[in-house]
């Protein structure tokens, strides 16, 4: 992504949303913290997800686009089949925390976030083995780089946004 500013006010309205999806899933993560498995806290997590992923796209917020994506992409069979152990809940935490200091973090005026997509890709890695799931796929060059993709894909590659039981490839 470009440094180029972005529309000021739209900025500020998602980062506004995002803070509320992001307070949405912290809820749903404690529920399921106190009842396991609850399949309304587990659809609710992954709506919440996949309406921050869509609105980061939608402006061009390519980092916490994919990083939310592919956190989505790896919760919503586990949502649907309502298998979401304890150890992927300690994952989870860790995952949400980060996007917290993502969302942060991201510049104002430009809506770049300038950080090492490291953690992001150890924090899903983390979240896929508790699950028994592999990484979300990236695209070629990504993937020869161990790199989390923050560049632009068709809006088709993202995973389905608000189907749980239906998951495509993130790129």
């Amino acid at each position: 992504m470009d440094s180029a500013p972005l529309n000021s006010s739209a900025l500020q309205d998602f980062l506004l949303d995002a803070q509320v999806l992001l307070t949405k899933s912290q809820e749903c993560l404690q529920h399921l913290e106190l009842i396991d498995n609850d399949p309304d806290a587990c659809h609710c997590l992954n709506d919440a997800l996949a309406t921050l992923a869509r609105r980061a796209d939608t402006l061009g917020l390519l980092e916490v686009s994919h990083y939310t994506a592919g956190l989505q992409q790896l919760l919503a069979p586990a949502c649907c089949q309502q298998h979401l152990p304890g150890n992927a809940l300690a994952a989870l935490q860790g995952c949400l925390t980060l996007l917290a200091w993502q969302l942060e973090l991201v510049d104002v005026r430009t809506g770049r976030l300038n950080l090492d997509p490291a953690e992001q890709t150890e924090l899903l890695g983390e979240l896929a083995s508790a699950l028994g799931q592999p990484l979300p796929q990236l695209c070629g060059p990504c993937q020869e780089s161990g790199n989390a993709c923050i560049h632009p894909h068709p809006p088709h590659t993202l995973p389905n946004q608000g189907n749980a039981s239906s998951l495509t490839k993130a790129n």
